[in-house]
C-alpha cells in the first residue's frame, strides 16, 4: 500500500511539472541584435565602426581630426590619397582600357595629377599635416576592382570610379578655395579648380562616346 501511494505521490508530481512546462510559452525567437559598437582605446567616444562624418575626396575617409570643413587637413588627406589612386587606376588603365581615348586618359592622370598636387606641396611643408603615403581600405578596393574587372566592363568602371573621384576632388578644391584654413593654400587650390574640371568635362565626354 505504501508503494502505490509512492508511486500515485510521485505520479502527481510528474503531472504538475508537466502542466507548469506546457503554462509557460517558448520564448520568442530575439531579434537580431546589433554588433556592439568596438570603441577605440583611449576614445571613448569614438566607436571605431561608426559611419565617417565627412569623405576626404573620393578615396578614404578623413582623420577625426579632418572633419572640420575646409579644414587644410582635409584638403592635404584628400589631395594626396587622390594622387596616389590616379597613379594606380591610371596604370591599370594604360594597360587594361579597350578604347584608346581611355588608354589615354588613363596615362594622362599618372602625370596630370601628381604635377597638379606638386605645385601646391610646397605650401603643405608649412603645415604639420603627414600626408598618407599609401591608400587606405577604401581606395586599395577600388584598384582592386579594377584589377578584377573583365576586358568588357573596365572602361565603364574605370570611367564610373574616374566620374567619382573627379568631382569629389573638385568639391574638396572648390570648398577650400572659398572659405580654406589657410590663406596661402587657398589660391593654390583655385588654381587647380579649373584643371580638374577639365578632367571631369573629359570624363563626361567619355561616357558619352561609349554610348
Amino acid at each position: 500500500m505504501k508503494h502505490v501511494m509512492l508511486l500515485a505521490a510521485a505520479a502527481a508530481l510528474s503531472l504538475a511539472a508537466c502542466e507548469k512546462k506546457a503554462a509557460t510559452p517558448e520564448a520568442a525567437a530575439p531579434e537580431t541584435a546589433a554588433a556592439p559598437e568596438v570603441v577605440a582605446p583611449g576614445n571613448a567616444a569614438a566607436p571605431v565602426n561608426a559611419a565617417p562624418a565627412a569623405a576626404a575626396g573620393p578615396i578614404e575617409p578623413t582623420p577625426a581630426a579632418a572633419t572640420t570643413p575646409n579644414s587644410t587637413e582635409a584638403l592635404i588627406t584628400g589631395v594626396t590619397l587622390t594622387d596616389l589612386y590616379q597613379v594606380q587606376a591610371g596604370k591599370i588603365a594604360e594597360e587594361k582600357g579597350q578604347s584608346p581615348a581611355v588608354k589615354e586618359f588613363g596615362k594622362s592622370m599618372v602625370t596630370d595629377h601628381p604635377a597638379m598636387t606638386n605645385q601646391m606641396k610646397h605650401l603643405f611643408v608649412a603645415t604639420k599635416v603627414k600626408p598618407p603615403t599609401e591608400l587606405g581600405a577604401r581606395g586599395k578596393g577600388m584598384i582592386a576592382a579594377l584589377n578584377a574587372a573583365s576586358p568588357a566592363d573596365f572602361d565603364k568602371l574605370y570611367l564610373q570610379q574616374q566620374q567619382a573621384a573627379q568631382q569629389a576632388e573638385l568639391d574638396l578644391l572648390k570648398g577650400y578655395a572659398e572659405g580654406g584654413e589657410s590663406a596661402d593654400i587657398k589660391p593654390a587650390a583655385a588654381k587647380a579648380v579649373p584643371r580638374v574640371q577639365a578632367h571631369l568635362d573629359k570624363v563626361h565626354e567619355l561616357q558619352v562616346a561609349m554610348k
